[in-house]
């Protein structure tokens, strides 16, 4: 698990030899470009959008769809895409004018037909309209309207129904202090609403119609979507550099083991080439690097938050945890047993891999229909899920719980059954002890980033403090290791010291205390979340009074029932106990991210950043 250390690097060159360096740093895939503000580039004007998959989605949602097409002679994806987003956007401004007008019509359709004169022969006056209720009528009284001299407006009701009576005024502008807003018709009458709706739906026709010929290249523009989406980032990485007359400039960020590389590369090109580390005022992207078992961990932590450049990468201890904290709600190694057996069913299935060159990795089958397919990451998560089920048969088995029911004290799984699960002062001791310990190695591993040691100081102290009262709790509540009281109160009374000392080591001596002074106000923070940790022990506990439950009420059922007890009882059983597993299993995703992303994250990542996103293409690059 490790932050891989990046270089910031500067290519230089003339004009005509921009287009190559793009090309070939698209195709290596091993850096990201810093945009540099220049001018537009032409060719992202004229050539594919990065909205391709929007497009496709576009077509593969069409109600009608034709035969596909597989000559290429034929086919140009460019065009398609730009057709297909065209007739998108037309097919949503006409619908959206369609329900415009439908609404018009409604509104308009109470007052009758009629037709508006045109200005000159109404004097200037228009027509308003409102819809009046019955017992609102009696609020409308000739209403004054000031332009120049006062007169009283002219209205008559139109038309009336159970509900209203449809009013019509006639007034220059739109008349105040009337009971209700007016009814929004336009300035066109039901006839030429109803003429302008049959155009609109004519058109949204003859948009569908063009929408279902394009349909016929679905397979073919599929299997263009990684080119087209390559072509779209190599246009936009074009307008991503600073460019003079005759020399361009690109900047990007490189990890520091392909900078030699790069460089032999720029001399044998001819390309001025520069690279140097990240300054303090810089913020350079995060790239985190695991090994394949635990690639889960870093979506989990890429989850909540992507640690900071100058942090460190808790992927593994967040993968590990997260399984302990699962085994640890889960707390039955039945459920336990049910899930590897759902692993297992699905093992070979999620290790599908995504091959690029396959139609069904860009979501569609041979017919042009949307594929079935099982997301890449599942390869990725599949380790962390086999060991999520180990460690909740192991701790399945410490506690003796399998489905609610306890082994006999003297068989083999009866002598493994070491944690009572009932016990509640020995089960908050583990949950606190498991949280303490969690917390000291968010500490420790925050102190390890630092390259001047006495930055870190300051986590290592807290990481004494928590770790002295962890023995000191622990010689309270065992007899026989009291003297663990006195190691427990001196490692946390140096703790505190190093925290005092070193939380501002580089200010001025009483700035310095202060500053330590105040970060003791964490003291009760850190009591607060190891307490959080108990959660471990309360949702364990659930899980197991619950399963208990079920099969009481099911051996009640069974007993009090002679013929039907049977069946109604395997009823209860199923329904309770997946409905158990069920709330296990969500308990333990939810709270095991919470306990790493917030008790853990707050003690051992201070600074967010943000992912590293390489100029590469999508077909597949040299970079690995």
């Amino acid at each position: 698990m490790s932050i891989v250390p990046l270089e910031h690097a500067t290519f230089v060159g003339l004009t005509g030899d921009k287009e190559a360096l793009l090309d070939d740093l698209h195709r290596f895939g091993s850096l990201e470009i810093i945009p540099l503000g220049s001018g537009t580039d032409s060719s992202a004007e004229v050539g594919p959008s990065s909205d391709a998959r929007e497009a496709l989605k576009f077509l593969l949602t069409s109600p009608q769809r034709r035969r596909q097409v597989s000559d290429h002679t034929l086919f140009n994806a460019v065009e398609v895409e730009q057709k297909a987003l065209e007739l998108q956007s037309r097919i949503q401004t006409l619908e959206a004018e369609r329900d415009d007008l439908l609404q018009r019509i409604a509104v308009a359709k109470p007052f009758g037909k009629f037709e508006f004169s045109p200005l000159e022969q109404m004097g200037n006056l228009r027509l308003w309209f409102y819809a009046v209720p019955h017992n609102q009528m009696s609020d409308l009284k000739p209403v004054a309207e000031t332009n120049g001299d006062e007169q009283q407006l002219a209205w008559e009701i139109a038309e009336r129904d159970q509900r209203f009576c449809y009013v019509v005024v006639i007034s220059h502008q739109e008349p105040q202090n009337m009971p209700v807003p007016r009814a929004r018709i336009g300035s066109r009458s039901p006839t030429e609403l109803a003429r302008r709706l049959e155009e609109v739906e004519l058109g949204i026709e003859d948009a569908q119609a063009e929408r279902a010929f394009l349909t016929r290249w679905c397979l073919l523009f599929a299997k263009s979507l990684t080119e087209l989406e390559d072509a779209a980032a190599r246009a936009n990485a074009a307008q991503q550099t600073y460019d003079s007359d005759r020399l361009f400039a690109l900047e990007a960020w490189v990890p520091q083991e392909h900078v030699e590389e790069l460089a032999q590369y720029s001399q044998t090109k001819g390309y001025l080439f520069e690279s140097r580390p990240p300054s303090p005022e810089e913020n350079p992207p995060t790239l985190m690097r695991n090994t394949p078992n635990m690639e889960a961990g870093e979506d989990l932590v890429n989850f909540y938050m992507t640690p900071g450049y100058s942090t460190w990468d808790p992927s593994s201890i967040v993968c590990v945890s997260f399984a302990i904290f699962f085994a640890m709600i889960l707390a039955d190694a039945g459920y336990a047993a049910v899930l590897g057996l759902g692993l297992l069913f699905f093992w070979r299935k999620l290790g599908k891999p995504t091959a690029a060159d396959d139609i069904t990795a860009h979501g569609v089958d041979e017919e042009g229909n949307p594929a079935d397919q099982q997301p890449s990451a599942g390869q990725r998560f599949r380790p962390m899920m086999l060991m999520i089920v180990v460690f909740s048969l192991v701790y399945g088995v410490l506690v003796g719980s399998y489905f609610g029911i306890s082994p006999p004290p003297d068989s083999l799984f009866g002598r493994l059954h070491v944690l009572d699960i009932n016990n509640s002062p020995l089960m908050m001791g583990v949950s606190i002890l498991v949280g303490g310990l969690h917390l000291v190695l968010a500490n420790l591993m925050n102190a390890r980033r630092f390259a001047d040691w006495r930055d870190g100081l300051a986590a290592i102290g807290w990481a004494a403090a928590v770790g002295g009262g962890l023995l000191y709790a622990a010689g309270s509540l065992i007899p026989a290791v009291t003297f663990l009281k006195s190691i427990g109160i001196g490692m946390a009374l140096v703790g505190l010291i190093a925290v005092v000392g070193f939380t501002a080591w580089h200010e001025r001596p009483l700035k310095r205390l202060g500053h330590g002074l105040f970060a003791l106000t964490r003291i009760s923070g850190a009591f607060g979340d190891i307490l959080s940790y108990l959660r471990l022990f309360a949702l364990g506990l659930a899980s197991a009074s619950l399963a208990t439950a079920f099969n009481d009420m099911a051996a009640g059922i069974y007993g009090g029932l002679p013929r039907l007890g049977l069946l109604f009882a395997l009823l209860v059983l199923t329904f309770g106990h997946a409905l158990n597993l069920l709330l296990g299993v969500s308990s333990g995703v939810i709270h095991g991210l919470r306990l790493n992303v917030i008790e853990f994250f707050n003690w051992g990542l201070s600074d967010e950043g943000r992912r590293f996103t390489p100029f590469r293409r999508k077909g597949g690059s040299l970079w690995k």
